[in-house]
């Protein structure tokens, strides 16, 4: 069944808002350390990984993936700037670099991966018939030709 342009363009915008809400999430977090280990790089990297998967599972659309990405990646520059107050939410350190060029990356990965549901299934040739018996066949003589069967890779079907 096919859906009509305007659910999808309102699945767009929904991924979209919901991948903007993760990104801000994962943003404020990615900062969080529990002494060498960046719990908050961690948490918000499978976050937005997961939500990125699920959208591609559930609506089979690399459009829908894509306004996810984009609203992750756009909360993030956005927040990222220097405020008002001259505060920054995202350092330009280390972990900082990371978290960017993370959610970039899983935005990639989750609509670069292929759609494993749209390729061609693999079907095997049927097994042979059994040879006729030399009796049983016209005078005596074997069948010079047998007719192909729908499935041979003869080029002729019946």
């Amino acid at each position: 069944m096919r859906t009509g342009w305007i659910s999808r363009v309102l699945s767009w915008i929904a991924a979209a808002l919901v991948g903007g809400v993760f990104g801000v999430a994962g943003t404020i977090g990615h900062s969080l350390m529990w002494g060498p280990v960046p719990v908050g790089l961690l948490v918000g990297a499978v976050a937005c990984g997961a939500i990125l998967v699920a959208i591609r599972a559930l609506t089979h659309d690399r459009g829908a993936t894509l306004a996810a990405g984009l609203g992750m990646l756009g909360m993030l520059v956005l927040i990222s700037g220097v405020g008002p107050g001259g505060s920054v939410v995202v350092e330009d350190t280390l972990s900082g670099r990371i978290w960017t060029y993370l959610v970039a990356g899983l935005v990639l990965l989750a609509v670069a991966w292929p759609s494993f549901s749209r390729l061609p299934a693999r079907t095997d040739a049927p097994a042979p018939a059994p040879a006729e018996s030399p009796a049983a066949s016209d005078g005596g003589a074997p069948s010079a030709r047998r007719a192909p069967a729908l499935g041979d890779r003869t080029g002729s079907e019946s």
